[in-house]
């Protein structure tokens, strides 16, 4: 018990969406890169902060999120989304949301434009039926 609580102490951000995402993404480029490569890319003067970020030991730097991004070759938006939270809390990141929006992936964004193309840009309403049919796709 004291162990994982001292684990939690100093990897705060450990379960953190973030966290798993740059882990994931730093396994998926280990063929092509090391994370002293990605932390280079990313404009971080120290090596081991790509690994303090993997194991939740620091938050992401929302200033370092573009670099950040490209060098673990993931959207912008999306990891800047995942970052929000684990930065400034879940609170605060839904009222920086509701100001600003939610941050649209290029994913997304693809979605978006199929979805003007389909329905003539009419602005088609959310319904029920078109709901489901969305959430079919899914699986949902």
């Amino acid at each position: 018990m004291i162990n994982l609580m001292r684990e939690d102490m100093t990897n705060p951000y450990q379960n953190s969406a973030t966290a798993k995402l740059i882990a994931e993404r730093i396994r998926d480029l280990a063929h092509r890169k090391t994370q002293a490569d990605i932390a280079a890319e990313a404009g971080f003067a120290n090596a081991n902060m790509v690994t303090y970020l993997k194991n939740g030991k620091n938050k992401v730097p929302l200033d370092r999120m573009p670099s950040l991004a490209k060098a673990l070759e993931v959207d912008p938006a999306y990891l800047m989304r995942l970052a929000l939270d684990q930065a400034v809390g879940a609170t605060a990141a839904k009222a920086i949301i509701e100001i600003f929006g939610t941050p649209a992936s290029e994913n997304e964004r693809g979605w978006l434009a199929e979805l003007r193309d389909v329905s003539d840009n009419s602005d088609p309403r959310m319904t029920a039926r078109s709901r489901s049919a969305l959430r079919g796709i899914f699986g949902k």
